[in-house]
């Protein structure tokens, strides 16, 4: 059994990577910008040929980049005939989501099930992680004036777990929600240390703005937040 794992110099990547070492798997790859970049097609099939498990760590940046990523490597799967391919997703994945990642996850999950490759699907929570680091960044004077909402959030290491475990597993054909039930935004701050304002998606992008945030991730952050508020990121 060989297996190959994408974003493998990332942080989930990298765990899964040493989760499948430490279950005893001898022939895992780790595939990453260096040798098997989500650019390039004939790279992927390249480092894809002979794996029978695939691990999918999806891609970051703008949407329609990723979007064009996670084909590349979908295509390069059904090429290489991988037998089964454990994918990174997230909880939202609703076309009328106004979070502009919701599409990526669902296109990505709807091209993977009409592949003809056999698949387990981990829908994540929000990274807790990412969420604190947030907070943190938007902090003035110990106060964090974020939009209000609840949100279902998940470490990073319990998605490598998932995301491990399924690899050993075998294939599921279907998905599985990974994430701590729902809790409220001004909890979170206050649990970092910080007194919580409730703001508008307006003000907040405002916010970022001054903080010289980059454009792309002022439309990710608001849009993510608008898909908060309509409970889109909760797991009950």
């Amino acid at each position: 059994m060989r297996f190959a794992v994408t974003g493998s110099t990332g942080r989930i990547g990298g765990r899964v990577l040493q989760l499948l070492a430490e279950a005893g798997q001898p022939d895992v790859v780790g595939l990453s910008s260096r040798n098997a970049s989500y650019d390039d097609p004939a790279a992927l099939r390249a480092a894809l040929t002979g794996v029978d498990t695939l691990v999918f760590v999806s891609s970051d940046g703008e949407a329609a980049r990723v979007v064009v990523h996670h084909r590349n490597v979908i295509e390069a799967a059904v090429h290489c005939g991988v037998r089964h391919v454990v994918l990174l997703s997230g909880i939202d994945v609703d076309l009328k989501s106004p979070f502009c990642y919701a599409f990526t996850n669902g296109d990505t999950e709807r091209m993977l099930r009409a592949s003809g490759c056999q698949y387990s699907i981990v829908r994540a929570g929000l990274f807790t992680e990412f969420f604190e680091g947030l907070i943190r960044q938007v902090a003035v004077d110990g106060v964090v004036a974020i939009p209000a909402g609840e949100v279902s959030l998940v470490r990073r290491d319990e998605v490598a777990r998932s995301l491990a475990d399924l690899a050993l597993r075998g294939p599921t054909n279907g998905h599985h929600d990974v994430a701590e039930p729902p809790r409220p935004v001004s909890s979170i701050v206050a649990d970092a240390g910080y007194s919580f304002v409730d703001t508008t998606l307006s003000e907040f992008a405002i916010a970022l703005h001054r903080l010289g945030e980059e454009p792309w991730w002022i439309y990710a952050y608001t849009s993510m937040f608008e898909a908060v508020r309509q409970g889109r990121w909760t797991l009950r």
